[in-house]
């Protein structure tokens, strides 16, 4: 039996591989497998015997078909085009992130084992008026079309779990900060810039107003909590399978604090703020903090505090 991960050579997808590596069968929870297989656009980057890649397009069902089967344990469904992508070039957003979706779940469904499913969200199906902290059962009203094909995302994995087909959870990541390499095309990539540009000696620039509050997690806690969604038994859950991944709130002013308390008056130097009011526009219709007083207790959990996840980032990618 083996665990399916679609995205599974992105930065996200190969750490989670890892993690999942170190763990025994069925520990914790886990359905037993004994084997990862890594869906995307270029093969896994873990060299590890356990480890298969395939490359392909997830969109199209008989390559869905091929991929999940009647030994697979589990679906990680992490590979999307990305917000900023997803906004640019419509149809492929479409085409990646709902048909792709539709097509791994009609994959799933016709294993026959309802295998558990967890479906990565975002934050970004919210939008319009909100509190200042946001309930487990507020609606959704994205303001971009990454944020829509997320909560579509979202209602075909909670009718497919009601259904029986599969034992899906859809969880909604915080923004993962800080991430290595380049910026990509999400629209929170430069929340990510901001520390990881600085600390490498280079400039950045803040395109939001410094008091944008921010729903962020590091990237060791997102994987623990993927792990986590995955290992939980689904009468738990209930039988809205949509949960709020736990995060912690914080404004681009704190983060620069952290920053300089982390690397020094010389990196935080290197930001400076320039609006952008593309990105501005969609990052704002965001919330910022999150009810996850019950997701806590379901034993998710979420970082201290943004020093830990500068010092985090700066400890493993920083030489």
């Amino acid at each position: 039996m083996r665990i399916v991960i679609t995205g599974g050579a992105g930065f996200l997808g190969s750490r989670l591989t890892r993690a999942l590596l170190a763990l025994r069968g069925a520990e914790g929870g886990l359905p037993a497998f004994d084997g990862i297989l890594s869906v995307d656009l270029a093969p896994s980057p873990v060299d590890d015997p356990r480890v298969a890649s395939v490359v392909g397009d997830i969109a199209d069902p008989a390559f869905a078909r091929e991929v999940i089967g009647a030994e697979t344990a589990g679906v990680y469904h992490l590979a999307a085009v990305l917000s900023g992508g997803s906004e640019e070039d419509f149809d492929l957003g479409m085409r990646v992130n709902l048909d792709g979706t539709r097509a791994l779940l009609e994959a799933a469904r016709a294993t026959g084992r309802a295998p558990r499913f967890v479906f990565a969200s975002s934050v970004a199906v919210f939008g319009g008026a909100l509190p200042e902290v946001v309930p487990e059962a507020t609606a959704v009203m994205p303001a971009s079309s990454y944020g829509a094909q997320k909560a579509m995302g979202e209602l075909l994995v909670n009718d497919y779990s009601r259904k029986g087909f599969v034992d899906g959870r859809a969880c909604r990541l915080p923004t993962i900060v800080v991430r290595p390499g380049k910026p990509n095309s999400a629209t929170s990539s430069f929340a990510s810039g901001i520390i990881r540009e600085p600390l490498a000696g280079q400039p950045s620039n803040l395109p939001v107003p410094m008091g944008t509050r921010l729903w962020l997690s590091s990237p060791d806690t997102v994987v623990a909590n993927l792990v986590h969604a995955m290992a939980l038994d689904g009468g738990r859950i209930g039988a809205w399978r949509v949960l709020n991944l736990p995060g912690i709130c914080v404004t681009p002013a704190e983060m620069l604090a952290s920053l300089e308390r982390v690397g020094g008056p010389a990196a935080r130097a290197l930001v400076t703020e320039r609006r952008d009011e593309r990105i501005a526009g969609i990052v704002l219709s965001w919330p910022g903090d999150f009810e996850v007083d019950r997701l806590l207790g379901l034993g998710f959990r979420r970082d201290a505090d943004f020093d830990g996840v500068v010092r985090q980032y700066r400890d493993e990618f920083v030489s």
